[in-house]
């Protein structure tokens, strides 16, 4: 299993994967806007022994009212196959790691309540964060200590047509 950066030559692969993986284009057709706008902070790929594209995650740049640096981490998917085998896991560890390196302070996530914080993420972390969301399903994982200790206002980037707060 390799994780690495994904490549132009990717694109197609990585379409493919997360349209099977939520069983429809939406997510899919946000990845290629979000590309398109110049709003793929981050964007990681996780190949099988034969060089397939079997994972994908992708990470936004979240526009903060405080000048802290804040990313979106959507979507994150694994082909059917490969599911259940902690490769989504792995893909955000990896991706956490690098948004860290880059000066990213925290990463914001809307997702199932049971899977994300194995990752870290918690609804708690993100009752600082005034975004349209709220809820057990919104959660945000600091990267930088105390990132999350005071409140902030976020932005999403244009392709997720979502309203400023």
């Amino acid at each position: 299993m390799l994780v690495r950066p994904a490549t132009t030559t990717d694109q197609a692969a990585i379409h493919a994967v997360v349209e099977a993986a939520f069983g429809q284009p939406d997510e899919a057709d946000l990845v290629d806007a979000l590309r398109a706008d110049g709003d793929a902070l981050l964007e990681l790929v996780a190949e099988d022994e034969s060089g397939a594209v079997i994972g994908h995650l992708l990470y936004s740049p979240l526009a903060t009212d405080t000048g802290a640096v804040f990313a979106a981490l959507a979507p994150l998917a694994v082909a059917p196959g490969e599911q259940r085998t902690g490769l989504g896991t792995m893909l955000m560890e990896v991706g956490h790691a690098l948004l860290a390196a880059q000066g990213v302070d925290a990463v914001i996530v809307l997702g199932h309540p049971d899977y994300y914080p194995r990752a870290g993420f918690s609804a708690a972390a993100a009752k600082t964060v005034k975004a349209p969301f709220s809820g057990e399903h919104f959660m945000a994982l600091a990267l930088t200590p105390g990132a999350l200790d005071r409140p902030v206002a976020v932005t999403y980037a244009k392709a997720f047509g979502i309203p400023s707060p």
